[in-house]
């Protein structure tokens, strides 16, 4: 049956369920932000080959972060545009909650949640994975990088962008998706083509980007963002 449960029960079981998670663990939040707790059980989890995917709507991680994240083999990162859900579950677990993920194992605010269990909710915790499956499946993973942090406070957009139908351009995340890349291995192909230059965590074009036709528009509603000739590859 499910359980209410208050801040520090919502906190005590978050933890209990990552720590007891044998095949799998999903954490969906809006804040991708770690504390040293979190760290440590993602690390844990990370030694034990555990699946664990986090999904997200905005960066705060700092440098350092961003390179321990990397090392984590076993941890996939997806972003999510306009995500505000928060859902924890493992294979056997689910908690539905007020709690950002970068609130656990604080006591600042006042959270509810709901603890599902799959033994006995079976049903509800069905439809929680199902619509967890479909929050992963319509994000797009990425490789967290000083490019990705950079791009959601400062710099460039890799993920959005509008592709410009009147000059026939698209954005690198739309030409990613048309050679069947992910956005990040597409930048990745282009700076090591040439076309771009990685320097102090963005993305820059080169001249030799600019010769095959690729553009920065530094303004959008989307934020700045390359845009590529529709039969531009990073060859």
């Amino acid at each position: 049956m499910a359980k209410f449960l208050n801040t520090s029960a919502t906190n005590y079981f978050l933890e209990e369920m990552i720590k007891e998670a044998k095949d799998r663990l999903i954490l969906i939040s809006p804040y991708l932000k770690l504390n040293d707790r979190m760290k440590e059980l993602l690390s844990d989890k990370n030694r034990l080959k555990i699946d664990v995917r986090i999904v997200y709507g905005k960066s705060e991680l700092h440098p350092d972060e961003i390179s321990w994240l990397r090392e984590l083999t076993y941890v996939r990162t997806s972003f999510c545009k306009n995500l505000h859900a928060k859902c924890y579950m493992n294979e056997e677990l689910c908690i539905i909650t007020s709690l950002n993920l970068y609130e656990f194992s604080q006591v600042n605010n006042n959270e509810m949640g709901i603890l599902l269990s799959r033994a006995d909710d079976a049903s509800l915790y069905k439809e929680a994975y199902e619509e967890a499956q479909r929050i992963i499946r319509i994000s797009e993973e990425v490789r967290i990088s000083l490019e990705r942090v950079a791009s959601e406070s400062e710099g460039v957009q890799s993920h959005g962008g509008e592709p410009d139908e009147a000059s026939g351009k698209l954005s690198s995340s739309k030409l990613a998706v048309k050679l069947g890349y992910k956005t990040n291995e597409f930048l990745d192909k282009a700076v090591a083509a040439g076309h771009l230059e990685f320097r102090d965590g963005k993305h820059l074009l080169t001249v030799k980007g600019e010769k095959a036709g690729g553009e920065y528009i530094a303004k959008s509603r989307f934020g700045p963002y390359f845009r590529w000739p529709a039969g531009f590859v990073p060859i």
